[in-house]
């Protein structure tokens, strides 16, 4: 579906941390479709689910890794000759659109190099563990990020967890803000939505085990695998866990024996999402949601990815309880949250499970329009309130 707007383009650079992320490729690509002539600068990451690159005039920058920051501040350094050398791209431009902090401060740097103010929006990806600790480092981050929101005219966030315990208590902003939730991209807009599969079909699917738990996307946290390997080990014939993605800040060797011992615990290795993501979630039942990396932070704070690729495909999200993401499927009454100790509730919960509770919970999910899995119209108003226009 094409949202273009018929009257000459203005110029947006988007700045990205990584040109090959799916993410970043589906903001390029609304931002061509509501009409702006795009100039993109980027740089690339090693990542789970990527895509052929964003087309169209994009500038390498060069190389990071997620997660060391100061291999990310060498980055930079060496990124700003070549942003010096191509400052022609960015002199016409009406908007800078940065995700992630990195970015953000090339964005304001381009504004010198401009020799304009064109309007900064910057849009979070997550609030890192550097931002929310009680250190010297932490302290001098958060005042450098809190100078730099002084200067952007726009906060985008994909979840209100972010601004409610985060942006508005601890950096005092009190700026503009939008909602863009880490929706499907429209390309899944008009997939067929599966049919309600009975039970014996879905209990052949996998093998005879009862149940299936998929992780998909970034594999972390070393706490959220040992429990999913505890699980795995009790639930043996009656629960099989998959991942499939990027194992990023999880004891790789450890990951592997795991996968091997255990016959119900199985790595696929990572994905494309457009290509992979229906036969994913199509041979499950359940999706993964508990993030126990940042507990006190930024995965409590989030809305995953997953919530929205696997409601999509009337799969419910397991979840932990006072999480964000927990919330909103108790809400929404779309899935389950577990209170601590998880093991123990999660053990119940796969033993006493009835499939009359869990097609409802899917029903629901099927229930639901597109539009609360596959982003689009969110884009375009996000595009309409940057250029400055009303919907």
């Amino acid at each position: 579906m094409q949202f273009r707007i018929r009257r000459s383009s203005p110029e947006l650079v988007f700045f990205a941390p990584d040109v090959a992320d799916h993410v970043t490729a589906t903001r390029a690509e609304a931002f061509r479709d509501y009409g702006y002539s795009l100039t993109t600068f980027g740089f690339r990451r090693d990542r789970y689910s990527r895509t052929g690159g964003l087309g169209g005039d994009c500038i390498l920058l060069g190389q990071t890794q997620e997660g060391r920051y100061v291999h990310r501040i060498l980055a930079l350094l060496k990124a700003l000759p070549k942003l010096f050398q191509n400052r022609h791209a960015i002199r016409g431009a009406r908007i800078f659109y940065a995700r992630n902090i990195d970015q953000l401060f090339l964005a304001l740097l381009s504004c010198v190099l401009a020799r304009r103010r064109p309007r900064v929006v910057y849009e979070v990806l997550d609030v890192q563990p550097a931002f929310t600790g009680n250190g010297v480092l932490s302290r001098l981050l958060r005042s450098a990020e809190r100078w730099a929101l002084r200067r952007v005219d726009m906060l985008v966030l994909s979840s209100p967890g972010f601004l409610k315990h985060y942006y508005r208590p601890v950096q005092r902003y009190s700026r503009p803000w939008f909602l863009l939730e880490n929706k499907l991209p429209p390309a899944f807009s008009g997939l067929e939505r599966p049919a309600e599969i009975a039970v014996p079909q879905r209990r052949r699917r996998s093998g005879g085990t009862r149940w299936v738990v998929a992780y998909c996307g970034v594999i972390r946290g070393q706490q959220t695998f040992d429990l999913i390997v505890r699980l795995a080990e009790r639930l043996q014939g009656i629960v099989e866990f998959r991942f499939h993605g990027l194992v990023t800040t999880v004891d790789l060797p450890g990951f592997h024996e795991a996968s091997r011992r255990l016959p119900n615990l199985v790595y696929a290795g990572p994905y494309l999402a457009a290509r992979d993501l229906p036969a994913i979630y199509r041979s499950v039942d359940f999706a993964w949601g508990l993030d126990l990396e940042n507990s006190e932070h930024n995965s409590r704070w989030l809305l995953p990815c997953r919530l929205y690729e696997a409601g999509f495909f009337g799969v419910p999200c397991l979840t932990a309880a006072g999480f964000e993401v927990g919330e909103r499927v108790e809400d929404s009454r779309i899935g389950w949250s577990f209170e601590l100790p998880y093991e123990r509730s999660l053990y119940d919960f796969f033993l006493n499970l009835d499939d009359a509770e869990y097609e409802e919970k899917r029903r629901r999910l099927l229930d639901m329009p597109e539009s609360s899995f596959v982003g689009g119209e969110d884009a375009m108003e996000l595009c309409r309130l940057i250029d400055g226009r009303k919907a």
